[in-house]
């Protein structure tokens, strides 16, 4: 059972790594794609800042561990089998340029594992409703509509001023915008980790009670151990740090061709969105509210600057990401099952 353990948290921070990488873009797409930082910098910015918004709250981290399902029904090997599953899916969509999210690709590969365990009764399917899919359509277009409201203020705030000034001004509001982004992105999505750590650790400590030295164990209110909290924190801050190249891409060129400014308005109206939702512990897209935020930049110059066909393609990852990681982990948990796990 140790050794399963091990396997489950090795796994979890593997997928926290994959998380850094494939969602590398959604802190520093804009900034790298209107030229106001280098890539290499920009990655290595955006992972210090991983990091410290990683060790800032845990209330996502309760959401995954104990919202979702029983503790007493998860064993190890479902763990396992939700982390390989979205993991699977993670490194299709990074390979093909597909900026999705790696929230619902784990909570759906949870539901996928715990369904294939012990039956769809035993997943709890209003904690989906209420943290997942309400606010897979509320944050988006929340993000979207402050977007689109942001950059007109800033259209107007800065109406009389040169074209050159306002071109140094905005290069200079975009820096503190994607810094935002980043630290608001570790805040959320290295929490997700977390969670399923703390999930499988209080697991095998309601089956092997004493097992487990006193610095492992979750507190009976469900706080996530120190060492969890900083092993994720780094994982994801090495994974944003190794980049995303083809996801940068697309969001930030194939989506609409955007400015600094645009890029500010993005940066800033997703941040404010991810972080307010951290708050509520809410595991939420970081993926889905910067991209809706960018479409919301362009849309409000005018609708046909937004390349509609490449969002649209987006938007189809996004409906697929939840039943199909889900389905990838069903699998996987049958496997694990034939196996002995």
């Amino acid at each position: 059972m140790v050794s399963l353990l091990v396997a489950v948290i090795i796994a979890a921070i593997v997928f926290d790594y994959i998380n850094g990488f494939h969602d590398a873009a959604n802190a520093i797409a804009t900034v790298v794609s209107t030229g106001v930082m280098p890539i290499r910098t920009a990655v290595v910015l955006a992972g210090i800042l991983n990091f410290i918004g990683a060790i800032m709250g845990t209330a996502v981290a309760k959401t995954i561990s104990a919202g979702f399902a029983d503790a007493a029904i998860v064993t190890q090997a479902v763990v396992l089998a939700a982390l390989l599953g979205a993991s699977a899916w993670n490194l299709i969509t990074w390979y093909f340029g597909i900026p999705s999210s790696s929230s619902h690709a784990l909570i759906g590969g949870l539901a996928g594992a715990v369904v294939a365990h012990a039956g769809a009764a035993e997943f709890n399917w209003v904690t989906l409703l209420d943290k997942v899919l309400v606010p897979l359509v509320a944050a988006p277009l929340i993000g979207f509509i402050l977007a689109f409201w942001v950059m007109i203020a800033l259209t107007w705030i800065f109406r009389r001023v040169r074209s050159g000034a306002v071109q140094r001004a905005s290069r200079r509001m975009q820096l503190v915008s994607a810094a935002a982004m980043a630290l608001a992105h570790g805040n959320n999505d290295a929490q997700k980790v977390m969670g399923i750590i703390t999930l499988a650790l209080t697991s095998f400590v309601l089956m092997q009670p004493g097992t487990l030295p006193q610095w492992m164990v979750p507190a009976a209110d469900g706080h996530v151990p120190t060492w969890v909290i900083l092993v994720c924190a780094t994982a994801i801050a090495a994974g944003t740090m190794a980049g995303g190249k083809r996801i940068i891409h697309t969001m930030g060129s194939k989506i609409i061709r955007i400015s600094p400014m645009q890029g500010f308005a993005a940066e800033t109206s997703g941040a404010l969105t991810i972080l307010a939702a951290s708050q509520m512990g809410i595991p939420l897209s970081t993926t889905h509210c910067i991209n809706a935020s960018i479409m919301g930049v362009g849309a409000q110059k005018r609708l046909s600057a937004v390349r509609w066909g490449v969002a649209g393609n987006i938007v189809v990852a996004w409906v697929l990401t939840f039943p199909l990681s889900a389905l990838m982990s069903f699998m996987c948990m049958k496997l694990l099952a034939v196996l002995g796990a």
